[in-house]
């Protein structure tokens, strides 16, 4: 993998994948991998998604809504939206990931951008938020079984006083009726199989469901 600058985000660096780097190795093929007619598609970890690379610009834009507080990346795969929170200010960054190899490239692009992230490495959805104030939620509801799986915690969140935004390019499972727009950016989107090309992405606070 290559360190390079992020297109969208110039002060952020990451181990992106390029042709030459052979990741497809590091996948376990099963019947619900996913393939095209040249093979499993890279990691997810390996790219920067629209949702991620929305939410952390939106982020250094907006400092404020991260200074001193106590902020958890959900599903951090690349670390991007942790790093944009800690070089925006954020008291304390936790992300949390899942896949091996993607917590150590994450551990690889925070320290490539001088910036210290706690790495949480369980299924942190299963159980009660920990302790923080605000949830950066970037791409995560690009399957439905992942958004449902989603849903139930950050509801949890929320009864727990703890904000969520998310970042999302209008995947299909997107929960639109609990959303609202708070920014919009075009970013590219490779991560997300969308050819790389800038698209409008938003991100959006997270709302508690209506009673009607």
């Amino acid at each position: 993998m290559r360190l390079a600058p992020m297109p969208s985000l110039p002060d952020i660096r990451l181990y992106l994948a390029h042709p030459g780097s052979g990741l497809r190795r590091l996948l376990e093929l099963d019947d619900d991998s996913d393939e095209s007619a040249a093979g499993p598609l890279p990691p997810y970890w390996a790219y920067a998604w629209a949702g991620g690379a929305v939410l952390a610009r939106y982020v250094l834009d907006h400092p404020a809504i991260v200074a001193g507080k106590r902020v958890l990346d959900l599903g951090a795969g690349s670390g991007l939206v942790g790093i944009a929170a800690a070089k925006a200010g954020a008291r304390e960054v936790i992300a949390a990931e899942i896949d091996r190899n993607g917590v150590a490239a994450l551990r690889l692009n925070a320290q490539a951008n001088g910036v210290a992230i706690q790495i949480c490495d369980e299924d942190v959805t299963a159980g009660p938020p920990p302790a923080v104030d605000l949830v950066l939620a970037g791409d995560v509801f690009y399957a439905q079984d992942v958004g449902q799986r989603m849903m139930p915690f950050l509801d949890r969140c929320l009864a727990a006083g703890i904000d969520v935004l998310v970042g999302d390019p209008g995947r299909a499972w997107l929960p639109r009726l609990r959303l609202r727009l708070l920014g919009e950016y075009e970013v590219p989107d490779v991560g997300g199989n969308g050819g790389g090309a800038p698209k409008p992405s938003g991100v959006f606070s997270f709302q508690l469901k209506s009673r009607n």
